[in-house]
């Protein structure tokens, strides 16, 4: 099978690990059903990966951290030992219409959710989670928010959730020490997602997602 694992590199060589679970019978969360009225959710933090591999490719944000070694090795380690929430599992079971996680970017993977789901979406960009590293280099101008939504491997989950089921997942996800956020809402329609800016108005995304070739 040729699969999403589908990546090249110049070297030394990778390998490659496929494991398989299983959940409860009938309560597997796919990325089709999310409803008009779900809240758009989103776990950890957006973006960091992306930024520590542009730390590792000697990019503007490795020159804009110079002086912070801190900042780089949490991005960089963001990047290179994502941390999968896999404690939030039986809470996105219970709560969730749909979900996946964001692998390829948070808007090109909420735009397969949504595509699955028969939906759009709009996002309210300023509420994105980000790290304070991540923050920072965002209001410095040192990278754009479509580097933030559009970059791969966070290795997030992405929920859309009945808007009173919401408490419930917070709950769930406080007891399994992950952060969630909510960033948007699930519209009626199959136009693209939208990010919307602080004022309302559409964000241009030249890219939704990180492609590897």
């Amino acid at each position: 099978m040729l699969g999403g694992d589908t990546d090249h590199t110049p070297g030394p060589i990778s390998v490659s690990v496929t494991a398989f679970g299983a959940v409860p019978h009938g309560t597997m969360v796919r990325r089709a059903g999310a409803a008009p009225g779900d809240r758009v959710v989103v776990t950890g933090t957006i973006g960091d990966a992306a930024l520590g591999l542009d730390i590792l490719r000697g990019g503007a944000v490795a020159t804009a951290l110079a002086d912070d070694a801190a900042a780089k090795a949490m991005l960089v380690g963001r990047y290179r030992v994502p941390q999968p929430r896999t404690a939030l599992a039986k809470g996105v079971r219970e709560h969730a219409n749909a979900a996946m996680d964001v692998s390829d970017g948070l808007a090109g993977d909420l735009a397969k959710l949504c595509a699955a789901s028969g939906v759009s979406a709009a996002i309210d960009a300023p509420s994105i989670p980000l790290s304070a590293a991540a923050a920072t280099l965002l209001a410095r101008g040192t990278v754009g928010i479509e580097t933030i939504v559009s970059g791969g491997d966070d290795y997030e989950i992405l929920c859309a959730v009945p808007e009173n089921r919401l408490d419930a997942l917070a709950e769930a996800a406080r007891l399994a020490g992950v952060a969630v956020t909510s960033i948007g809402t699930v519209m009626a329609g199959t136009p693209a997602p939208k990010f919307l800016d602080a004022q309302g108005r559409e964000i241009a995304l030249p890219r939704l997602s990180y492609s590897h070739f």
